[in-house]
C-alpha cells in the first residue's frame, strides 16, 4: 500500500509533519513542497529535518532514521595525514568565503558524494541564511595573512543556538575538505558544541569518523542545543586563522 506525501502549506511559519511518520523507504522522506525561505529553513533544522532534492523536483524534506553525525570531539585523522600536516602551509578561517564555498560544493565532481543537488535556489537560500548570521562555512586556503591565496577546501552548513547542521564540503587538493572538518571540529569542541549532523550515512564521512546514532536520541540533544544562547561575536573572529599544522595533534 503506497502512503501519500504530505505537502507542506505555503505558510512558512506552518509545522511539518511529525519526524515519526518519515517513510522507511526512502529512508526519512518526511514531505514535499513549500519554499526555502529562513523562517522555513530554521525551522527544519531546529526540528531535525533538511532539505534535499534534485533539479526539476519539488522541495523534498529529510529527517533519516538512523542520523550520521560526528561528535566534535571524534573527527579521525590518519597518523600519515597527520604528520603531513605538521609541516603544512595551508591555513584556515571561517566566514570569509562563504558563497565561494557553496559554489565549490555545488560544482566540484566527487564520486560517491552528494554535490549536483546544491541548486541554484538552495545556493541563494543559504547565502541568505549567511547574510542574517546564521549559515557558516570554514575555509582552508595555500596561504596565510589578508592574502591567504587559493581557496582548498572547505565546509558550510547552519548553526541554531550550539548545534552546528553541516551540509556539504568540498575539495580542490588532496585533503582539504579533511582539514576544513577537523578545523571546524576543534573549533566547536572548544565551545563545547557536542556534534556535527552529517545527515546520511557515506564511507567517506564513516571513515573519517562518523557514527550512527538512532534519531529519537539525535532529537533529543538538538532539542537542547538549539534552546542555548548563540555565542556572542562572529565565527570569523572567534575563529581567527588557524595554521593547517596545528592539526596534526589531537586536543
Amino acid at each position: 500500500m503506497s502512503i501519500a506525501l504530505p505537502w507542506l502549506d505555503a505558510d512558512p511559519r506552518a509545522p511539518f509533519p511529525p519526524v515519526a511518520s518519515a517513510m522507511r523507504e526512502p529512508d526519512g522522506l518526511l514531505a514535499a513542497g513549500g519554499d526555502l525561505s529562513p523562517t522555513r529553513l530554521l525551522s527544519a533544522y531546529a526540528q531535525g529535518i533538511f532539505p534535499w532534492f534534485s533539479e526539476g523536483e519539488p522541495i523534498l524534506w529529510w529527517s533519516p532514521d538512523p542520523r550520521m553525525v560526528f561528535r566534535a570531539d571524534g573527527v579521525r585523522l590518519s597518523s600519515k595525514f597527520r604528520r603531513q600536516l605538521r609541516s603544512s602551509p595551508w591555513t584556515l578561517r571561517a566566514d570569509t568565503a562563504f558563497e565561494a564555498v557553496i559554489a565549490a560544493c555545488a560544482t566540484t565532481p566527487r564520486p560517491g558524494q552528494r554535490g549536483t543537488w546544491i541548486t541554484g535556489d538552495m545556493q541563494a537560500a543559504y547565502l541568505e541564511l549567511h547574510r542574517q548570521g546564521h549559515a557558516h562555512s570554514v575555509e582552508v586556503f595555500e596561504g596565510n595573512g589578508a592574502d591567504g591565496g587559493r581557496l582548498l577546501g572547505g565546509i558550510y552548513g547552519v548553526a541554531i543556538g550550539q548545534m552546528f547542521f553541516g551540509e556539504s564540503m568540498f575539495s580542490v587538493a588532496s585533503g582539504g575538505s579533511k582539514v576544513a572538518l577537523a578545523g571546524l571540529a576543534r573549533f566547536l569542541h572548544r565551545q563545547g558544541w557536542p556534534l556535527i549532523d552529517a545527515q546520511v550515512e557515506n564511507p567517506h564521512l564513516r571513515s573519517l569518523g562518523a557514527v550512527s546514532m538512532p534519531r529519537a536520541g539525535f532529537l533529543e540533544i538538538v532539542r537542547r542545543q538549539v534552546a542555548l544562547p548563540s555565542p556572542d561575536g562572529s565565527w570569523q573572529a572567534r575563529f581567527g586563522e588557524c595554521p593547517a599544522s596545528r592539526l596534526a595533534n589531537p586536543d
